[in-house]
């Protein structure tokens, strides 16, 4: 496996929705790059994976992708974006991915859909894409943090008023 950057969708919430291929890459990779260390050792534990972790997450990507790069072993753009310039092999494993068990429970439309991640929480930033979500005719789906979920369900109402809310 060396020379190959494995994108590997893990549960958050139950462990049992790892797929047998995801654990059996992380059971030989030389190491693991984990968004949130605290979550991924509770899963390499429970399954009694002992790869090396590191942290790869948003305030450290930009330099932390250079160090993986070069040393090869989460996905993030700047991690997938330096392999392919060092020509690097990606390859992504599937396996639980929320947005989609989200929008096949919701009972909207299916068909097509904007996924939108988590809105940023700069304040200006977050008003720009919600301007440009008013008109957005396709099911949108987004991700929240518990803490924010009142405050950005209130915000959305007011900027998204011809939605279905589910």
């Amino acid at each position: 496996m060396e020379g190959t950057l494995y994108l590997c969708a893990t549960p958050i919430g139950n462990l049992d929705d790892i797929t047998f291929r995801v654990l059996e890459t992380l059971k030989q990779v030389d190491l693991i790059a984990a968004e949130d260390t605290r979550h991924s050792i509770k899963l390499l534990n429970h399954f009694d994976i002992h790869t090396p972790m590191t942290s790869y997450h948003e305030y450290n990507k930009v330099e932390k992708a250079r160090v993986l790069v070069e040393g090869i072993s989460d996905p993030g753009e700047e991690l997938v974006r330096q392999c392919c310039e060092a020509g690097i092999k990606v390859t992504a494993l599937p396996g639980a991915v929320a947005c989609v068990t989200a929008l096949i429970i919701s009972g909207l439309p299916t068909r097509r859909f904007c996924f939108e991640a988590f809105l940023p929480t700069d304040k200006k930033e977050h008003q720009r894409v919600l301007a440009e979500l008013q008109n957005e005719t396709r099911t949108i789906v987004l991700y929240e943090a518990l803490r924010q979920n009142h405050f950005n369900h209130m915000n959305l109402e007011g900027h998204l008023r011809n939605f279905d809310w589910k």
